[in-house]
């Protein structure tokens, strides 16, 4: 845990949760062991879509499609949302969600390796949530940074890597050496970028927010 797990389970006992068919969704991904976004951040992105009232969201990484449905809600009615999925046996479900939800008119979902997709892509994007394989978002920024619009909002998810980011590379299991430096190198991108104002929070498996210009 990043936070004291006791505050987190108070903060997340004050949710008030999401909609019927979110909750479902959620249930079953659980119990199919595929990750959902967690409660707190949950909370945290619908806070920062409601404000923000993007036109456009670009979302890397969609899974069954629960935070593309969850941001549609959110939104604007006019707004459109595009997703970006590789694993081809969770593309078929993240679609019959989008039914499910009534939201397929508005949800876009390409299939494929997303950084062929998205040097294809077009923006502005008004708000792009990375939430896709970690040791990929730096080879994706540059491409979303070309696409998001001037006073747009970039989310990244699960930065922290349960704390582990912090480590010495030497305490991170061999395995996961690569995407620790990756990330560790990301994080200081978008910290140290010109282009972006970033702050990094300790929210679920770890947040940035980086505003555009």
């Amino acid at each position: 845990m990043i936070v004291d797990e006791r505050m987190t389970a108070f903060i997340n006992s004050l949710n008030p949760g999401n909609s019927m068919l979110l909750d479902e969704i959620e249930k079953e991904a659980l119990e199919m062991h595929v990750p959902v976004i967690r409660k707190e951040t949950q909370s945290f992105l619908k806070f920062l879509v409601k404000a923000g009232k993007p036109g456009r969201i670009l979302e890397v990484g969609t899974a069954v499609g629960f935070s593309a449905i969850l941001m549609s809600e959110y939104a604007p009615e006019e707004c459109s949302v595009t997703t970006i999925e590789k694993y081809e046996k969770r593309i078929p479900l993240a679609r019959q969600n989008f039914i499910r939800a009534g939201r397929e008119d508005r949800i876009t979902l390409l299939e494929g390796d997303a950084m062929e997709l998205l040097k294809g892509l077009e923006g502005p994007y008004d708000f792009i949530f990375m939430d896709a394989a970690k040791g990929q978002y730096i080879y994706y920024l540059p491409e979303l940074l070309r696409m998001l619009s001037a006073g747009g909002i970039l989310v990244s998810d699960n930065v922290l890597q349960d704390g582990n980011v912090i480590e010495s590379r030497f305490a991170v299991e061999r395995r996961n050496r690569t995407i620790h430096a990756r990330m560790r190198k990301y994080l200081y991108m978008l910290t140290h970028c010109e282009e972006l104002t970033t702050s990094i929070l300790p929210i679920g498996d770890g947040v940035t927010v980086s505003i555009k210009g």
